[in-house]
């Protein structure tokens, strides 16, 4: 297949340069037939090109065919404003991969959804859109998507659930049917996600499971607010896309690295040029489009390669410098640059170019070489208690040097252990300080937002507690069990205050009459409307009410209990799955075999071999 592609690429290259329009006489007749110069042409071709006569003439053909349809195609889309759309489908699909579709091109994404479903005899909710690598909205039309006629829809099949793919053996003799997750993993995997990412920095990792956002020697790095949800979002599905590459899953990482891609694109400029995990994603898109074996559907495939080498250079060095001062060294990262160099040798190959494609491919091998791991020495580090990951990592880093390796290894494993040291004192004094406000009346809360703000300060934060009454409103859990004394809402009604709000006030504040007055005082004597009042919810509680009803009460409250209590277990479940995807080595993107690499650099090198002689 990607020989034919380049040998068109070759062609179609040739006929632009000649301007040569294989639409127009002699090469096609009034009738639309091809015209007995496109043989001729055929035969001067294959001689220059070095390539089987037959072989040129059906590709010329196939060239002719479609010029001819697309010419008549946007003949029609302007008179009528139907247009045509190339589908191409993924291989889920078993199947021919490459369709045309005729379409109005003022519908939704949804109406395009239904068409392309029918088109391939499946189910809406069952697949996928996406346009460039871009998903395709349901609800905006075509148009304000910049869906255009000739564009290029790649559709991504969604694995079926347990029953329907029951279903489907039964229906198809009982072949295997891939895939057993619904089609709601997506969904799940997003939801995990969120709640993760609406996880305040000041909860407790020790006690509630949270993501961490770290650099590059795994020491956590503050991230503004406003992108923080947006950035654990993009993160989090490139890495469980990530895990899903590793098992061969092409369909639906690539769903979940094209949504991360979106995400990405919703934080700072600045922010992506920081980080490396923008450019690590450009590049696992255009890998898994590759594995597809449907690079042409990715049209920017080269511009997302270009836009990772640019973001390598801005967060390595244009000569890998601020790795070499942050880490030493940067053998590890010169996996990426293979593959950087690997795409782009496979993507000129598809458009033709033989020359550029032999240099990348050419470059890519020379960092194989160079980044090639013995197994002996893998075997001989793992025989000192290191991992096969560590041995790797480690070995690329000191240049195959087992010493080195293990001396690396060892340093690495102190410098996490003294950054995690380091982040476990500075949870436990924050851990102190909360207890210490909260001694003081406030709740654990209030008083973890206001360190947060305060970077720690324990003075400055109740500072912030002070001048922001508004924060006192953040209640802990058991707020609500708290008593209130009589003799104290006694006190604050002397005070002038209502004797409800007085008891409200007190079972916010755990009973200190200090903050609860200044709270009162700040707000008039009345509490906000994100404030509930225990003492009215006491009152009816005490109004007559018949056995049947409280029945009933008790138990559409314990149908309440058990219903947050099956939604809090299946956000941990949720949370429990990302978390389990998410490697615990900070360099595990970059601990490659190598293996894909290497057998595609044989394929592609003797293409061009093969091309090279062809043509001499």
């Amino acid at each position: 297949m990607a020989q034919e592609e380049h040998l068109q690429s070759k062609l179609i290259n040739i006929l632009r340069i000649e301007g040569v329009h294989l639409w127009s006489p002699p090469y096609t007749s009034n009738n639309n037939e091809a015209g007995p110069a496109v043989k001729e042409l055929a035969e001067r071709l294959a001689s220059k090109l070095g390539h089987d006569f037959i072989e040129v003439e059906k590709k010329l053909e196939e060239i002719r065919v479609n010029s001819v349809q697309r010419g008549e195609a946007k003949r029609i889309y302007k008179s009528t404003g139907v247009g045509v759309l190339i589908v191409i489908l993924s291989s889920g699909f078993k199947q021919d991969r490459k369709k045309t579709l005729s379409t109005e091109m003022n519908i939704t994404g949804k109406q395009l959804r239904s068409k392309i479903a029918e088109l391939c005899n499946t189910k809406e909710s069952c697949i996928k859109l996406t346009v460039n690598g871009r998903l395709v909205s349901l609800e905006k039309t075509l148009d304000e998507q910049n869906i255009k006629h000739n564009a290029k829809v790649y559709v991504i099949k969604l694995m079926l659930s347990e029953e329907e793919a029951k279903k489907e053996a039964e229906k198809t003799s009982r072949e295997q049917v891939e895939g057993k997750k619904n089609v709601q993993e997506k969904d799940r995997i997003k939801k995990g996600l969120e709640i993760l990412s609406l996880r305040e920095e000041y909860v407790d990792p020790d006690i509630i499971p949270c993501l961490e956002i770290a650099d590059q020697t795994g020491k956590p790095i503050k991230i503004p607010p406003d992108q923080k949800k947006a950035l654990v979002l993009a993160m989090g599905l490139h890495e469980k896309g990530r895990s899903l590459l590793k098992r061969k899953q092409y369909d639906m990482a690539l769903l979940l690295l094209v949504e991360a891609d979106e995400h990405f694109c919703k934080c700072g400029e600045d922010l992506l040029n920081t980080v490396d995990n923008y450019a690590v994603l450009q590049l696992d898109i255009v890998w898994c489009y590759m594995q597809q074996e449907q690079l042409s559907a990715l049209e920017d495939a080269e511009k997302k390669l270009k836009r990772c080498k640019e973001c390598f250079e801005k967060c390595y060095g244009t000569g890998h410098e601020r790795l070499f001062n942050i880490k030493g060294s940067s053998g590890s990262e010169k996996v990426l640059f293979l593959r950087l160099h690997l795409l782009y040798g496979i993507l000129h190959f598809l458009k033709g170019d033989g020359n550029r494609s032999y240099t990348n491919i050419k470059k890519a091998e020379e960092l194989y070489r160079e980044l090639y791991v013995d197994n002996s020495s893998v075997t001989i580090l793992t025989e000192l208690g290191y991992t096969e990951q560590e041995a790797r990592l480690a070995l690329r880093a000191c240049d195959g040097d087992v010493n080195n390796a293990a001396e690396h290894i060892q340093r690495r494993r102190e410098e996490k252990a003294a950054i995690k040291h380091e982040e476990r004192e500075k949870r436990r004094h924050r851990n102190d300080a909360i207890n210490t406000l909260a001694g003081m009346g406030f709740s654990k809360h209030a008083a973890a937002v206001a360190l947060s703000r305060a970077n720690g300060d324990l003075d400055k934060a109740f500072q912030v507690l002070l001048d922001n009454p508004d924060l006192l409103a953040l209640a802990d859990p058991e707020t609500s069990t708290v008593s209130v004394s009589p003799e104290s809402i006694e006190k604050l009604v002397y005070l002038g205050f209502d004797c409800s709000t007085a008891e409200s006030a007190l079972r916010q504040f755990r009973g200190n009459i200090h903050l609860a007055t200044q709270y009162l005082a700040h707000h008039r004597g009345n509490l906000p409307s994100g404030l509930s009042s225990p003492s009215m919810d006491h009152t009816a509680s005490m109004e007559p009410a018949s056995s049947e009803n409280l029945h009933d009460s008790a138990a559409a409250a314990e149908s309440s209990s058990h219903a947050s209590e099956e939604s809090d277990l299946m956000d941990t479940e949720l949370v429990e799955e990302i978390i389990a995807d998410i490697p615990e080595h900070e360099e595990d993107y970059l601990d490659l075999t190598l293996e894909e690499e290497a057998e595609l650099i044989a394929k592609y090198k003797s293409y061009i071999e093969n091309s090279q002689t062809a043509g001499t």
